[in-house]
C-alpha cells in the first residue's frame, strides 16, 4: 500500500547512508516497496541489498535533472495508494510506516505526519518538534504554523505519508532546493490530515547534507520565499472556491 519514492545520483559518500535507508525500511511492519530515481549516472552503483530486494524498483534518468525532477518523475511509477518522499541519505523510525497508515486506514483523511529526529555524528538523536500542533488539521491549516518565510517551515515534508492521488496533485516544487517546502503545503493544503506526537523520520545532520554545502544559503530565502507564496495563494484560492459554492 506504500511507495517510498527516493532521488539520488548514487554519491561515493551517500551509498552508506543508501543502505541504511532500506534497512530501516526493512524494518518496518507494514509492506512498502521503493522507487529509486537514479539522477543521471550509472544504476550498477546501486548498493546490493537494494539490488537484490524485488520490493526496491529502479528509474534510470538518462541524464542529471535534479532531485525535484528526479522525485516527480519517479511519481509515473508508483502504483499504491499511499506516498512517502525520502532522501537518500536519512532514516525511517521503527514503526513509522503502521503507526501513520493506520491512522490514514482508521480516519480516512488525506495525510499523516509525525516529527522528525536529527540523526547526529555520534549516533545520537534529537527530536524537532515541528510547529505545527499534534492532533487533526483541516485543509490549509498547516500554512498558518509557518509565519512568514523567514520563520521554520510548518511540518517535515518527509515525515508525510499521503495518498498518491493528493501526491500528484501537490508534487515536488520547481525548485532546486525548497521544492520539499511546496510539496508539504501543498498537500496538507489539498486535504485534512493528522499530525503524531511521535518521530517517524531520521534526518541525518552531517557535512555531506545538502544543506551543509556551499552556496546553500544564496538561493535559500528565495526558496522559502516561493514556497511560502506558493501555500499562502492555494489556501487562498481554495477558500475562495469553497466560499463560492457555498
Amino acid at each position: 500500500m506504500i511507495t517510498v519514492v527516493i532521488a539520488t545520483q548514487l554519491r561515493e559518500d551517500r551509498l552508506g547512508y543508501l543502505t541504511a535507508m532500506h534497512t530501516s525500511l526493512t524494518r518496518q511492519s507494514v509492506p512498502w516497496q521503493a522507487v529509486i530515481s537514479i539522477d543521471g549516472t550509472d544504476p550498477a552503483r546501486l548498493p546490493a541489498p537494494l539490488a537484490a530486494d524485488p520490493r526496491v524498483h529502479t528509474l534510470a534518468l538518462p541524464r542529471p535533472v535534479g532531485a525535484a525532477c528526479a522525485r516527480n518523475l519517479a511519481l509515473n511509477e508508483v502504483r499504491t495508494e499511499y506516498v512517502n518522499w525520502a532522501d537518500d541519505d536519512d532514516e525511517f523510525a521503527p514503526g513509522a510506516m503502521a503507526a501513520r497508515l493506520e491512522v490514514l486506514e482508521a480516519t480516512g483523511v488525506g495525510w499523516c505526519a509525525g516529527w522528525s529526529e536529527d540523526h547526529h555524528p555520534d549516533g545520537s538523536t534529537t527530536v524537532w518538534r515541528c510547529p505545527t500542533p499534534p492532533g487533526r488539521h483541516e485543509a490549509g491549516d498547516v500554512w498558518t504554523y509557518w509565519p512568514s518565510p523567514a520563520h521554520t517551515i510548518p511540518i517535515g515534508p518527509t515525515t508525510i505519508l499521503a495518498r498518491t492521488e493528493l501526491v500528484r496533485a501537490a508534487p515536488m516544487g520547481g525548485l532546486v532546493q525548497g521544492e520539499d517546502y511546496c510539496a508539504a503545503v501543498g498537500v496538507t493544503n489539498l486535504a485534512p490530515g493528522i499530525l503524531l506526537p511521535q518521530a517517524v523520520y531520521r534526518y541525518r545532520k552531517y557535512a555531506g547534507q545538502m544543506t551543509s554545502q556551499p552556496g546553500y544559503d544564496q538561493l535559500e530565502p528565495a526558496a522559502r520565499e516561493h514556497a511560502w507564496q506558493y501555500g499562502r495563494a492555494l489556501r487562498a484560492a481554495l477558500n475562495r472556491t469553497a466560499h463560492a459554492r457555498g
